[in-house]
C-alpha cells in the first residue's frame, strides 16, 4: 500500500524533508502518482544509507547520575525502583522534587527554617564566648576556694587551669554535624 511522503516520513523516523532529498536524488523510488511504495523505499534507503552517517536511532542516553538521582528519590519515599527507568518513575521522581522545593520555600517563607551558614556562625561564637568563660573561672574562684580549703591561692589557680584547659581540649574534639 503507498503511502505519502509525510506518512513514509513518519514511518521511518524521519522529516518528510528528508524523504523529499531522499527521492529527488534518487535513493527512494517514488511511484508514478508521487506516493512511495514502503516495502521499496525501506530497501532501496537501506541499500543507499551510509550507516557511520546515520544518527543513532532513538532516545538519547541519560546521564547515569540522573538515572541514579530518580532511583535514589523514589528510594526515599518507598517508592520502587530497580532495573531500567521508565519515564513515568522519572516523571514522579520529578514531581516528588517539586513538591519538596514547594514545601521548603513555604517553611522558609514562615520562617520555620533556619540559614546554614549562620547558625554555624552563631554555634562558634557561643562556643567560643562559653571556652572564654571556662579559661577566665580558675583566676576568678581560684582564691576563694584556697581561702575555703585553707591552701595557698596560686598553686590552686594553676592547678584549676591545667584541668579546665585538658576538659576544654577534650570538649574541642567534638564537631556539630548540620545535616
Amino acid at each position: 500500500m503507498a503511502m505519502s511522503i509525510r506518512a513514509y516520513a513518519r514511518h521511518r523516523g524521519v522529516s518528510h524533508v528528508a524523504v523529499l532529498r531522499a527521492a529527488k536524488s534518487g535513493r527512494v523510488p517514488l511511484e508514478p502518482d508521487g506516493t512511495i511504495d514502503p516495502a521499496k523505499a525501506d530497501a532501496a534507503w537501506a541499500r543507499t544509507t551510509d550507516p557511520s552517517r546515520a544518527k543513532p536511532v532513538g532516545l538519547k542516553p541519560v546521564a547515569e547520575a540522573a538515572v541514579g538521582s530518580v532511583r535514589e528519590t523514589l528510594k526515599e519515599q518507598g517508592l520502587p525502583a530497580s532495573g531500567n527507568v521508565t519515564f513515568v518513575q522519572a516523571r514522579t521522581a520529578h514531581e516528588i522534587a517539586k513538591a519538596h522545593l514547594a514545601r521548603l520555600r513555604l517553611q522558609r517563607m514562615k520562617g520555620e527554617l533556619v540559614d546554614r551558614a549562620r547558625a554555624t556562625a552563631l554555634v562558634f561564637r557561643l562556643a567560643r564566648e562559653e571556652r572564654d568563660a571556662w579559661v577566665n573561672w580558675p583566676a576568678r574562684v581560684a582564691a576563694l576556694m584556697a581561702a575555703e580549703l585553707g591552701l595557698e591561692a596560686h598553686p590552686m589557680q594553676k592547678t584549676l587551669e591545667t584541668h579546665v584547659r585538658a576538659h576544654l581540649a577534650e570538649l574541642a574534639e567534638t564537631r556539630p554535624e548540620f545535616r
